[in-house]
């Protein structure tokens, strides 16, 4: 097994080389791996179902020990795929309190930050206009007509 990491790795079913691709990632691509679900509300209004979490963005757990716990990201960490959330956290043996880290897929953003001009874009670039309906075609209008072919086999004569 190679021991780089390499763009053009083709996905496999053993999970030990799916762990290696990840962990062995460049920051660039590992900034992939940090988008959650957006809420029902934003989906509608964004059009998007998902996107990389940040410094500032609200969001509420969904899965683990604090489950329903909503905070503001403190910080996010790229060379973990983890992101903190403000006030979420948890005391040690010597009663020191330390921030919890959480993988970004079990939260879900309840308010985005729209500070910056680069994540704006984003979103304008993948802004959908309202459809609006269309009279649905048959099956018969969507089928060809053949094209008939000389009695001699040759077509154009």
């Amino acid at each position: 097994m190679k021991k780089t990491w390499s763009p053009k790795w083709v996905a496999s079913g053993q999970p030990r080389k799916q762990r290696k691709y990840r962990h062995n990632a460049p920051l660039h691509i590992k900034r992939k791996f940090l988008s959650t679900h957006l809420s029902r509300e934003l989906r509608k209004q964004f059009g998007k179902r998902s996107v990389s979490v940040r410094k500032g963005d609200e969001v509420t757990v969904m899965r683990g020990s604090f489950k329903g716990f909503r905070g503001n990201v403190e910080r996010v960490d790229l060379s973990r795929t983890k992101i903190y959330i403000d006030g979420m956290k948890r005391k040690k043996s010597d009663g020191s309190e330390v921030s919890v880290p959480i993988h970004p897929s079990n939260v879900m953003i309840t308010k985005l930050t729209l500070e910056d001009k680069m994540r704006q874009a984003v979103f304008e670039r993948t802004a959908r206009p309202e459809k609006a309906e269309k009279p649905k075609e048959t099956k018969a209008a969507k089928a060809r007509p053949k094209k008939e072919k000389a009695a001699n086999g040759k077509e154009g004569e």
